[in-house]
């Protein structure tokens, strides 16, 4: 899974800073459209490589690390003139080089790998740290939330230092990495920069429930939100307290980080649930829902030594994710979905990670591969694997966050991990909020003085005991001063080996009862699902066959499109019902692929007698076929009614389609489908008919016709899409004046191009005076829809008929076929003209043309 992830994003996206694995290619920002506070994380720095160091060693891909190193150290360049996130910066970047330098010393000190090294990674961790340096430079020592690497904070060219406000997390996770780089270059002024934040944010918890907010000015010190939690805002500030002690040393991080977690239990924690609250009113709930930064604290409780509520806490989460096949952004107390999204999340399985490693309980193993199949079963694409866009959906997001790499892998290879899979103890180590590797050796390093402070600890009860440096005691000796630095012994603690299952089977039970699903197990040796979306034929019984069996209903809609529904309890058994639901999923990216690929609306313009382009009809474009945008005359013939008008079967009538433009119904099978046989028949183009009596483009979307999922490279002629009402004017046009030449195109043209070359109509002449202001007002490249009263009689009556005469066409649209069509085939006598009528007629559809340009203007632009 590591292999496939890394080597898309080497292969496809570097030296960018991500991987976009739907698309296969990098994410550079300022190519791609913003995506807000996220693209802060990027900084044209290679990202992901950076993030992706010490994991490649962890998994034992040591001469991919060699290469990896020399690639940072060649390509990277972090003097970039582009505002990133600070606390990012560190967590990543700063981390992810200090993660790189500890695993090359230290394979450089086993004498096998990386003997050319000479600390350059710590070289670029230390230049990382001076540039992230002025953020630091306000009254309170809170870091401002953003720096530009080149420029610093002040000034015009820096673009950023006017923020006021900063998370807690960004402000109180910088002090792992800053200790860090200090300690490794002996250079104490990043170590006393991230204490004085930390110090900063101690003092400004609120006194009475010892809680901290969310976010806090960074010059005055008031707390801007006051909600408190341990998820989104938060969550890393009690971590690196914690992490704090165990890598430095320092007593004075625990006594605060045991302060707060006694208040975090007392308020905050409602087993199994962790519910925000208000720090001034802690018995006041803040919200109602959960997000999933919190998976990490069970982790975290881990650490400290409470296991129980880690234990309960992470059921709780693992039944939420096994409803949605991941943790959604954010659920409710309910174990609803409130955020759908999921961008592969690591926090999850790191919990996973530290309980089994508590506890050794296979059960946790199980939870492991859990998280393993529905990584591989619902994220994984062929370039990489893409976040989720929508939990319930399966709908997938082009982006592949750093933070996958650098630590999902890492907890889930050391969470199945024997002994003799490790090259290095990893218990030498601390990870940081981003799994890099830091030493524990660190704590016997040079370092700034920290303010005196008591180190006496008050002892906590036995189920909330500190630290992390010891997992097993021995059984010699059981009295309370042993528990004082040192992690439980849970088999101690829990000898009844029933005890944690004891403890999960009423959370299991609870959210079962709050958001029942149904049980569906996967069965053995199961592969892909045997209908891919981009395969499926809605006309095709082998396929409808097969959907039924994976409890798929296919229904058509009135408006002719066709809806997919998925009932699991239907399919003939659960691995066909995980089957059906990947298919779902897959058809639901088509959908939303083909809705990216949003085409402009094209123009189907009437140019023969008596409307000379006057009449322009909103027309929806295909996916396929010729590309109007690219042709500069268009298509221009005159229109015939296909035979069968659905144009799903080979034309009967293919001799008056031949050199023409077919006009076709929807519905009954695909739009590929009638191209391709109105093509057979020698048609130069097409013209799609709603069948939804009523549509239009005046209230209705840009409809715009799809392929059928197969190759359509062998269509080779223009199709557009009207309306009901708008395929009406046509139809009823062709009933009146039975030749009726159209021109498709992608905007309207100007009557004097259409008729180029040609002699202008006498009835344009003459009309021409009168609008020739309006049309200098008027661009060419706008189009117009027409209501249907255009071409009423009352408005358009060019042509005298003996009425005793038998008209020669006849249109039937309630026929099931549709219009069928009977075509005199001896020439007829040029009709007289109207010129009085005529004029009058052409009048009030240049008024009502000119009425509704602005509206279809006003389309064009909101697309």
């Amino acid at each position: 899974m590591f292999d496939h992830a890394y080597s898309n994003y080497m292969d496809h996206a570097y030296p960018a800073d991500e991987l976009m694995p739907l698309t296969c290619r990098g994410r550079v920002r300022g190519l791609e459209p913003s995506r807000g506070d996220v693209d802060d994380a990027l900084g044209k720095f290679s990202l992901t490589l950076i993030d992706t160091l010490d994991t490649l060693v962890l998994l034992n891909k040591t001469t991919e690390f060699e290469e990896a190193v020399r690639r940072v150290l060649t390509d990277v360049r972090l003097d970039n003139d582009i505002v990133v996130s600070v606390f990012e910066t560190n967590i990543r970047v700063l981390g992810g080089l200090l993660g790189g330098h500890s695993m090359a010393v230290m394979l450089k000190d086993a004498g096998h790998h990386m003997q050319w090294y000479q600390d350059e990674l710590l070289h670029m961790a230390k230049d990382v740290g001076l540039r992230l340096l002025p953020a630091f430079n306000t009254s309170s020592g809170l870091p401002y939330p953003r720096v530009n690497l080149k420029h610093g904070i002040r000034g015009p060219e820096s673009r950023t230092g006017t923020e006021t406000d900063t998370c807690t997390a960004c402000a109180g996770t910088i002090i792992l990495e800053f200790a860090a780089l200090s300690r490794f270059t002996g250079d104490p002024v990043f170590e006393v920069h991230a204490r004085r934040a930390l110090d900063f944010l101690w003092e400004k918890r609120q006194r009475n429930s010892n809680l901290v907010g969310t976010t806090i000015n960074i010059h005055s010190g008031e707390w801007v939100r006051r909600d408190s939690g341990v998820g989104a805002g938060i969550d890393s500030y009690y971590e690196y307290l914690l992490k704090a002690y165990i890598l430095l040393g320092d007593d004075l991080f625990l006594q605060r980080f045991n302060i707060h977690y006694a208040s975090i239990m007392k308020y905050i924690s409602q087993p199994p649930l962790l519910l925000d609250v208000h720090i001034h009113k802690p018995l006041l709930p803040a919200r109602t829902w959960m997000d999933s930064l919190l998976a990490f604290f069970p982790g975290l409780q881990v650490l400290k030594g409470d296991i129980r509520p880690a234990i309960e806490t992470h059921e709780m989460l693992y039944q939420v994710t096994k409803k949605h096949n991941f943790l959604p952004e954010a659920f409710t107390t309910d174990f609803r979905v409130h955020w759908a999204q999921h961008p592969l999340r690591p926090e999850f399985a790191e919990s996973t990670y530290f309980l089994y490693k508590a506890t050794k309980d296979p059960y946790y193993l199980e939870v492991g591969r859990t998280v393993l199949d529905n990584l591989n079963r619902f994220a994984r694409v062929p370039c990489g694997f893409a976040a989720m866009k929508d939990v319930r959906t399966g709908s997938h997001e082009d982006r592949m966050d750093s933070f996958f790499l650098a630590e999902m892998f890492k907890y889930l290879f050391l969470l199945f991990a024997e002994e003799e899979d490790l090259t290095f103890n990893v218990e030498d180590y601390i990870f940081t909020t981003e799994a890099h590797l830091l030493p524990l050796s660190l704590s016997t390093a040079p370092h700034a003085p920290s303010p005196p402070a008591n180190t006496t600890v008050q002892a906590p009860s036995l189920p909330h005991l500190s630290a992390y440096v010891k997992s097993l005691w021995s059984e010699e000796e059981l009295d309370d001063s042993n528990f004082d630095w040192t992690c439980p012994n849970t088999r101690l603690l829990f000898p009844d080996p029933a005890f944690p299952r004891n403890l999960r089977d009423p959370i299991r039970s609870a959210v079962d009862k709050s958001c029942p699903r149904p049980a569906i197990h996967r069965e053995p040796g199961m592969g892909r699902p045997p209908l891919r979306a981009q395969d499926f034929m809605a006309n095709n019984p082998d396929h409808l066959e097969l959907l039924r069996r994976m409890g798929v209903s296919l229904i058509h809609l009135k408006d002719g499109r066709v809806q997919l529904v998925q009932h699991a309890t239907q399919a003939v058994s659960a691995v066909a019902a995980e089957d059906g639901m990947r298919f779902m999923q897959e058809m639901m990216e088509l959908s939303s692929q083909q809705q990216k690929e949003q085409l402009p609306p094209r123009a189907v313009q009437i140019v023969s007698h008596p409307f000379f382009g006057r009449v322009v009809l909103t027309s929806g474009p295909a996916q396929f076929g010729t590309d109007l945008s690219k042709s500069i005359t268009g298509v221009r013939g005159f229109v015939t009614v296909a035979e069968p008008y659905s144009g799903c079967a080979e034309l009967s009538n293919a001799a008056f389609v031949q050199g023409r433009i077919a006009l076709l119904q929807r519905g009954q099978c695909m739009f590929a489908e009638k191209a391709r046989h109105i093509m057979k028949a020698g048609a130069i183009g097409g013209i799609v008919i709603d069948d939804n009596e009523g549509s239009s483009s005046d209230t209705a979307p840009l409809f715009q016709m799809a392929g059928d999922g197969r190759n359509t490279d062998d269509v080779t002629l223009p199709l557009l899409f009207l309306f009901y009402k708008e395929g009406n004017i046509l139809l009823e046009a062709l009933k009146e004046y039975r030749e009726v030449e159209v021109l498709l195109s992608d905007k309207a043209r100007d009557r004097a191009s259409i008729f180029k070359g040609k002699p202008l109509p006498g009835i344009l002449l003459e009309s021409r005076r009168d609008v020739q202001e309006e049309e200098e007002d008027c661009s060419t490249d706008q189009t117009s829809p027409v209501p249907a009263a255009t071409l009423d009689q009352s408005h358009v009556r060019t042509v005298k008929q003996d009425e005793s005469a038998p008209h020669n066409e006849e249109v039937t649209p309630e026929d099931d076929v549709g219009p069928a069509i009977k075509r005199n085939p001896e020439p007829e006598e040029e009709p007289e003209v109207d010129m009085d009528s005529s004029r009058k007629s052409v009048e009030a559809m240049m008024a009502d043309w000119r009425e509704d340009l602005e509206a279809f203007q006003q389309m064009e632009d909101e697309l």
